[in-house]
């Protein structure tokens, strides 16, 4: 048996929209979308914060919000706390309108910091 390892430093939060009815792999591409361009603001921004997520192994965690405004609750509270963060606009050539918030992304950052704002959320 393979055991688990549950000691990550850093992870990063991918926080999708559950009121648009998307379909599975769009959520998972638009948390694509978060994934890479939060971790490139983090790479830009905290340099050391981002350098650790890469040696640990990049640790994500998919979670999800029931509309808009706790995403957008949620992106006011990473400003707040200094967190790298990139909130995506779909280009809306398939299953949204052009510019819907889909999804957001949070880290990498410190495990601990990224629990207190994210620790409530349900899975993905």
């Amino acid at each position: 048996m393979i055991a688990m390892r549950h000691d990550f430093g850093f992870k990063q939060a991918l926080v999708a929209r559950q009121d648009l009815g998307l379909g599975r792999g769009k959520i998972v591409v638009q948390c694509c979308h978060a994934s890479v361009s939060a971790a490139e603001k983090t790479r830009t921004e905290h340099r050391e914060w981002w350098r650790a997520w890469m040696q640990e192994g990049q640790c994500k965690i998919a979670l999800k919000v029931k509309d808009l405004d706790h995403l957008l609750k949620l992106e006011r509270e990473a400003k707040a706390s200094n967190l790298p963060f990139y909130l995506v606009r779909d280009r809306g050539l398939t299953q949204v309108e052009p510019g819907t918030i889909t999804c957001l992304g949070v880290g990498p950052a410190p495990a601990g910091i990224l629990d207190l704002l994210t620790g409530d959320l349900s899975l993905l």
